[in-house]
């Protein structure tokens, strides 16, 4: 009798498992700031709660309710003029994951353990906050450490430069966080904290599970570490929206991964902006940038979907890294993007730079100058209302060093040469004003440069000459930099020391400079 008694009452705490349709709850003003919701602590109305696909907006009483399945992350979408509780770990604390099963227990890295029934009301306690219009982000790309020694070379070369950083609101990782060993995210958060910042990340192609064998569990031990994969978060005139945008298995060929949205997750964003008003700044913040290169990179059809459910939006910016490189590139017309003004994605330089190779630099940590030439480094993006200028912060220099200028330290007087000048404007783009001068001559226009960086060669080339093995990995080959400009070197001026100085106007009208020296000497024949 005992037995079926106790069979009977599994099947009804079975049946109440997995039979829950519906989550409810509150969002509400937690005052004491205990993480409870107490009785005397009343809700906040018109705040969009979602279950990852649907979004809701809560009621006058501050209350919600969604449908939810057996695998679902619940999560409030922070409304300005509030903050989301942080953890210990400064990570904010706006989700509630629902897996009462828990992840497959067949990964290879550990992913959410089993919740257990659903609560009876899941609720987000928020506290209001002072949140001006006019606020700073930190941009961090790909810190990709792949072992322990390359956590420690991100902690020194990176974190300790913006560790205890004032007047910044938050920050935020564009993904690749580590290097495939998912078990380096908890030394990775632990480095992250020393920031003292808010932290907000997005999942990369090298954070996800590789042994499954659907997408939507390829975030198995990312949502077991940071929550959903897919969110969006408010603070001042911006709305922000993170997506998970690597596809893994590949749909194609059931094999690696490719760039792109599977439906569900475009269905949030089309329910998320229905909930937004025009006159914000929309940024999308993901992994993979959308030029799909003939669609070999990124699905076309679902950049088209994501451009045509920002179409009446006329204030937009897309974040993305994975490349290693960093550019500035535009959607226009031609690319499906339908209003007049282009879409802005900055493809930010990354932190690990060129995967921690080269040789050790005055900080101990690798060069790691990234194969278009850019130093690596991190971002700032400076918000005043919905409008933005992007500053990047070369690792271990002063915020003014913009531009590299290569050229030759020496030429003969009056010999002609094939050598020149070159400045490579990390944050440019090929439209922008490059000028240089000799002294106190005349400004020239330096003209665009489809070719790699010398800079960059000259930094490459030892390990391919030296006699003797050099510590470290090999920088990655060279590639065409986006942001190269050149002109010819003079030689028909006095014999002596000529200062070269270049200027670069950027996109935001702002002037950056930079000087360099060379020598003429009288030529010597053979």
């Amino acid at each position: 009798m005992k037995s079926l008694i106790l069979i009977a009452l599994a099947t009804v705490f079975s049946t109440g498992l997995y039979a829950q349709d519906k989550v409810k709850g509150f969002v509400y003003h937690d005052a004491n700031n205990n993480g409870k919701k107490d009785a005397k602590e009343t809700g906040i109305a018109k705040v969009a709660v979602s279950n990852g696909v649907q979004v809701t907006l809560t009621d006058e009483k501050g209350r919600y309710e969604l449908p939810i399945g057996n695998d679902n992350g619940i999560f409030v979408i922070k409304p300005s003029g509030y903050r989301i509780p942080l953890n210990a770990d400064n990570l904010p604390k706006f989700y509630y994951l629902h897996k009462p099963m828990g992840s497959p227990s067949t990964l290879e890295f550990k992913g959410v353990s089993p919740t257990g029934p659903l609560p009876k009301s899941v609720d987000f306690g928020l506290l209001p906050q002072k949140e001006a219009d006019d606020y700073t982000a930190l941009i961090f790309g790909d810190p990709q450490a792949y072992t322990a020694r390359e956590m420690e070379f991100f902690e020194k070369g990176i974190i300790a430069e913006v560790a205890g950083i004032k007047d910044v609101a938050f920050g935020l990782s564009l993904g690749d966080l580590v290097g495939n060993d998912l078990n380096l995210h908890q030394p990775y958060i632990k480095a992250i904290k020393k920031v003292g910042l808010p932290w907000y990340n997005l999942i990369g192609n090298h954070d996800m599970n590789f042994d499954v064998k659907v997408d939507s569990l390829s975030d198995e031990t990312y949502e077991a570490n940071f929550g959903p994969a897919n969110y969006a978060f408010n603070y001042g005139k911006v709305h922000y929206i993170i997506l998970d945008d690597v596809l893994y298995p590949n749909p194609r060929i059931g094999k690696g991964y490719l760039g792109g949205f599977r439906k569900d997750q475009l269905d949030f964003v089309e329910n998320d902006l229905k909930l937004v008003g025009k006159d914000q700044l929309i940024v999308l913040a993901f992994h993979i940038p959308l030029e799909h290169q003939n669609g070999n990179v990124f699905r076309p059809e679902d950049r088209q979907r994501l451009f045509d459910l920002l179409k009446d939006y006329p204030n937009t910016l897309s974040l993305s890294a994975h490349m290693h490189t960093q550019s500035q590139i535009f959607y226009g017309k031609k690319e499906g993007w339908s209003q007049e003004k282009p879409h802005h994605e900055y493809n930010a330089g990354t932190t690990s730079g060129d995967w921690y190779s080269g040789q050790l630099n005055e900080q101990g940590v690798p060069a790691a100058t990234m194969r278009d030439g850019t130093p690596k480094g991190y971002a700032f993006i400076h918000f005043k209302g919905n409008q933005y200028v992007i500053d990047y912060k070369v690792a271990g220099k002063d915020k003014s060093y913009q531009i590299e200028v290569f050229h030759p330290k020496v030429v003969g007087q009056g010999k002609s040469t094939r050598a020149g000048i070159y400045a490579n404007f990390f944050m440019g783009y090929r439209t922008d004003l490059v000028e240089c001068r000799i002294g106190n001559g005349k400004w020239e226009k330096m003209s665009p440069a489809n070719a790699a960086d010398p800079a960059y060669l000259a930094e490459l080339h030892p390990w391919d000459t030296s006699e003797e093995l050099l510590a470290g990995r090999r920088p990655t080959n060279a590639t065409d930099s986006p942001h190269l400009w050149r002109m010819s070197i003079a030689t028909d001026l006095p014999i002596g020391t000529h200062v070269i100085e270049v200027r670069a106007t950027d996109r935001y009208g702002r002037t950056h400079t930079q000087k360099s020296i060379y020598r003429i000497e009288k030529a010597k024949e053979l």
